[in-house]
């Protein structure tokens, strides 16, 4: 399984090199559409390899993909949290039960009237 592991890794690492050496060209990332920043008189462009613009761009994918999902779980998380509580008061009622039915056997053991020998 460690060599599956290993192995899956060095793909991925191969993949990001093919990719950052394929895409080593310099890119103008803008903010603003040219006509709305010559409107507003503010251009905020940026210089950067394509290869870093594609893997900024699936970082924020992943990012965003997580926070939503995250926000997806918590009525499941709520309900995971409601039943653990409820487990646990469970297994206290069962310990208090079991308790009380030996101390109940040994005294009910006691109390019971004598049977008539035949």
């Amino acid at each position: 399984m460690r060599f599956l592991k290993t192995a899956f890794w060095l793909i991925v690492a191969v993949v990001l090199v093919t990719v950052g050496l394929a895409n080593r060209g310099i890119v103008t990332l803008r903010v603003l559409p040219e006509a709305l920043s010559g409107w507003l008189g503010v251009s905020p462009d940026i210089d950067l390899p394509l290869f870093l613009v594609i893997l900024a761009g699936v970082a924020l994918g992943l990012f965003i993909g997580f926070i939503w999902e995250w926000i997806r779980e918590i009525p499941e998380r709520a309900a995971a949290r409601d039943a653990a509580r409820e487990i646990e008061r469970l297994r206290r009622e069962v310990a208090r039960t079991k308790a009380e039915a030996a101390k109940g056997d040994v005294l009910a053991g006691l109390e019971l009237p004598a049977l008539p020998r035949r």
